[in-house]
This record gives C-alpha cells, sequence and structure tokens, in this order.
C-alpha cells in the first residue's frame, strides 16, 4: 500500500503536488520568462525551466515539445500591451509619455525575455518568432508613435510630411541600441533629452 508518506518521499524536491492545468502552465510560462531573463536564451534549458516552476521535466515537456515553443507562448503570454497614444497637448509631451511606456516595457521582465531571444536566436530560430514580434510589438508601437504624430500633425506642431518609416524608426533605433550595445536603463531625462535634442527639431513645422 502507497501511503502520502512514500508518496512524498518519491516525489522530486521542490516539486508542488497542487498545481495543475492552468495554474500549473501560468507557473512554467512565467519560469521561462525568468530563464530568458537570468541565462538569456542559449542558457535556458527545459530542465532549468522545471526547477523555476517547481514541476517536473515531463510536465513541460508534455505541454511544449521544444524550447522554441515554450518561449512562443511565453512570449505571447507575457508581453503587456502598449495601451493608446497619449494624448497631452503638444508632440513633445506625447512622445515624452509614450518613450516612458516602451522603455517600461523594454525592461519589464516580457521585455527583457524578449530582448534576450532577439539578440541571441541564430537565423532559424529567431525566424520561429518574427510573426510573434512583428504583432505583439513591432506593429503596436510604430502605429502608437503614428498616431502621436498625426495628432501633432492635426494640432500643428508636426510638419505634414513627417509620417514615414525612417522618421518612426528613429525612436525605437535609439532606444534599442542604446539599451543593447551602451547599456543604458533610459531615465526620465536621457528620454527627455531624445526628444527635445531629436525629434522635436525633426518634427517641426518647418524642418528640413
Amino acid at each position: 500500500m502507497v501511503t502520502s508518506r512514500s508518496t512524498a518521499a518519491a516525489r522530486p524536491e521542490g516539486v508542488s503536488p497542487r498545481r495543475r492545468g492552468p495554474v500549473l502552465e501560468r507557473a512554467i510560462l512565467e519560469a521561462t520568462l525568468e530563464q530568458l531573463g537570468s541565462v538569456g536564451w542559449n542558457g535556458l534549458t527545459m530542465e532549468g525551466v522545471a526547477v523555476g516552476a517547481q514541476t517536473g521535466k515531463a510536465a513541460v515537456y508534455r505541454r511544449w515539445p521544444s524550447k522554441e515553443d515554450l518561449v512562443a507562448d511565453a512570449l505571447q503570454a507575457g508581453l503587456p500591451a502598449l495601451g493608446e497614444a497619449p494624448d497631452r497637448g503638444s508632440v513633445r509631451e506625447d512622445l515624452y509619455a509614450l518613450c516612458l511606456r516602451v522603455r517600461d516595457v523594454m525592461f519589464s521582465k516580457p521585455g527583457q525575455a524578449l530582448r534576450a531571444v532577439l539578440h541571441e536566436c541564430d537565423a532559424e530560430s529567431a525566424g520561429r518568432f518574427h510573426d510573434l514580434i512583428v504583432a505583439g510589438v513591432t506593429e503596436p508601437s510604430h502605429q502608437l508613435f503614428k498616431d502621436v504624430l498625426r495628432q501633432g500633425i492635426a494640432r500643428g506642431d508636426v510638419r505634414a510630411d513627417a509620417i514615414d518609416d525612417l522618421v518612426l524608426d528613429v525612436i525605437p533605433a535609439m532606444m534599442m541600441y542604446r539599451s543593447k550595445v551602451c547599456g543604458s536603463e533610459w531615465p526620465d531625462r536621457e528620454i527627455a533629452d531624445m526628444i527635445d535634442r531629436v525629434m522635436v527639431p525633426l518634427l517641426r513645422v518647418g524642418a528640413v
């Protein structure tokens, strides 16, 4: 006869017997984001995720047959929505508010996990996440910056021809470059400086 004492002894240390279904799945996805943020894509293992989620390795493999499948679901579940475009009365204030929001997403747990994927994956693995990144990050942020510029054009503080792909890429490109290459965490004053010295002169009526 198997007693509760013998069952507990047979259970791997640190494994919780109580969580099942969606609760366990959420724990595994959370552990995946934690692992990506701490050890990166190359260091992430299914075994490490299982330990972090306090479950058995079989429970992870039963739901996700590969590391790519697991990470894709973790990112999709964890990436926060950016919301609607701010409207604070001027393009300067709108861009500042939006950049703070983007900065907070970049340095959130899902944001750090996403950057690990972007910067460490080989071309074959990165292709697995392309549609997810476009739908969950690139297109929403691109649309928000475009909405901010449209508001500025309507108010008269942004030149009418300012909306093009090069202009829309300036802030995301600078934020990613400074974050990854220079190690900047983008404090508020640096975001304000970027907007005042780069974006406002670039966007204002009469700029060439």
